[in-house]
């Protein structure tokens, strides 16, 4: 087996140890995702606050991350802070640079970390400007060096662009997958990359149009978030204009549209000048727009819009939903309990997850109806392994909910781990009558529930026997 097969080995089964140098409002986004997808964390950095700033970017992500899911994350991972850089990165596997946009300081940290970290470790710097053959000048190892550029939170946003030797990008691409997030390889490497140059063509844009009092800072943001922002989150931009195109799509939408570019209607070669004018009428414009909110507030206030509208994106199975999904069905198998022979009186945990913040109401707890669909994924698990799965269903035949009565005993609360406990009351014929209990983590029973089911020919829409191999094994039950 080569070094390479084994480092990725490793990376498969949950071995690899994160080392981070820098722990900034990225870096420490890093150390989050590290830590809540089940990873070790050793962090170095020389600001005497840094723990304090990791911290509260943690307690953020513990907030919101896990509220992407359906199931709980792995358990989290030791985070350890360190004095050196050869303490941070010599047991690393992979050593994640995210220090100050400065390129002699990073080629001088490359040089200490290379001293000290094993030769197949990824050194991933989460530079935006520079280009990895920058990055590796005058170094001993320069295809160890690789651009691993994330967006914030990066706790969140799944998104992750590899540029450099492509031997270690296949490597990190398994990484960043194993990080529930989405690998993008960078063809050719480019000042920039992609997503920056196209996030700045637009700030060049908004810059214009603020310098000539054309709009405000709140105008444009409005103009995003209320237009193409929208369609851009779930479909892209080359996606969004196919469908502008009509029915004769994206040729005829590049016919219908594509002379416009031709007029004069932006400044993308050039920018303003950023005089301190300029910079003073953004600034008060934008604390006009924002300043009732302290960064924590809106801090949260994005994240819980991001997860709320990921989620939305899980119901359709697109763009970040779609990821997610996958993600779902692999926490899934290790969340739910297989090995736990089915019986009737027997309760098995069939959903553990963290209450979501899109789940919150109006009176700060979790809504009613979410209890509803906690048990209802309760009872999916148990009719999936009686055998009434996807394939089954598809095959015209399903259960029904008839009856379902549900008691709220106490609150549950955004980022509050709950788990479901279901009993088979009675599984004869068409009929199966399923008791869930809903606990939090102290073991305090939040809310019961009692669910009625009939089995249904999907054509007919009449209840009927089931089939093999749900018949097969309501009998097997004691």
């Amino acid at each position: 087996m080569s070094k390479t097969d084994s480092n990725v080995n490793k990376l498969l089964k949950n071995e690899i140890t994160f080392g981070v140098i820098g722990g900034g409002v990225i870096g420490g986004g890093w150390v989050a995702r590290f830590l809540l997808m089940g990873f070790d964390v050793n962090v170095f950095d020389t600001d005497p606050q840094a723990q304090r700033k990791i911290k509260q970017m943690l307690e953020n992500a513990r907030r919101s991350m896990p509220g992407l899911f359906e199931y709980l994350l792995p358990e989290e991972g030791q985070l350890t802070f360190c004095s050196t850089i050869r303490d941070a990165v010599s047991s690393a596997n992979w050593i994640c640079e995210s220090i100050p946009e400065r390129l002699a300081l990073k080629q001088s940290v490359y040089d200490e970390i290379q001293a000290h970290c094993s030769e197949d470790a990824i050194i991933a710097s989460s530079t935006s400007g520079f280009k990895p053959s920058e990055l590796q000048a005058n170094s001993s190892r320069p295809e160890q060096i690789i651009v691993a550029h994330p967006f914030n939170p990066v706790y969140l946003i799944p998104l992750v662009e590899l540029v450099g030797n492509i031997k270690t990008t296949e490597r990190a691409a398994v990484v960043i997958s194993q990080l529930g997030m989405h690998p993008l390889t960078v063809r050719k490497e480019i000042d920039a990359h992609i997503a920056d140059r196209l996030l700045e063509a637009v700030w060049r844009e908004g810059l214009w149009l603020v310098n000539d009092g054309i709009a405000t800072t709140q105008e444009i943001d409005d103009a995003i978030r209320y237009g193409f922002g929208l369609r851009w989150a779930q479909m892209g931009m080359f996606e969004t204009y196919r469908i502008a195109g009509g029915e004769s799509g994206m040729a005829h939408f590049i016919q219908q549209f594509g002379p416009a570019l031709e007029w004069p209607w932006t400044k993308l070669m050039n920018v303003p000048e950023l005089t301190d004018e300029l910079v003073d009428k953004i600034a008060s414009q934008s604390d006009e727009q924002s300043g009732q909110y302290s960064i924590k507030e809106l801090e949260h206030i994005r994240d819980d819009n991001l997860v709320a509208m990921m989620r939305a994106l899980k119901l359709k199975n697109w763009g970040a939903g779609n990821l997610l999904n996958k993600i779902d069905h692999e926490l899934e198998a290790k969340s739910v309990e297989p090995q736990t022979t089915l019986t009737q009186r027997a309760s098995v945990l069939t959903v553990s997850r963290v209450v979501p913040s899109s789940w919150i109401d109006f009176n700060g707890h979790m809504n009613d109806s979410h209890y509803a669909e906690v048990f209802s994924k309760a009872s999916d698990i148990i009719l999936r392994r009686l055998g009434a799965d996807p394939e089954y269903v598809a095959r015209g035949y399903s259960y029904f909910t008839v009856d379902m009565k549900i008691d709220y005993i106490n609150e549950c609360h955004a980022g509050e781990q709950v788990f479901a406990f279901t009993t088979i009351k009675l599984a004869k014929g068409k009929k199966l009558d399923l008791y869930h209990e809903m606990k939090n983590v102290q073991g305090t029973v939040c809310a019961t529930g009692s669910q009625f089911l009939l089995h249904v020919d999907l054509n007919s829409r009449k209840s009927c026997p089931p089939l093999e191999p749900v018949a097969s094994a309501l009998e097997g039950l004691d």
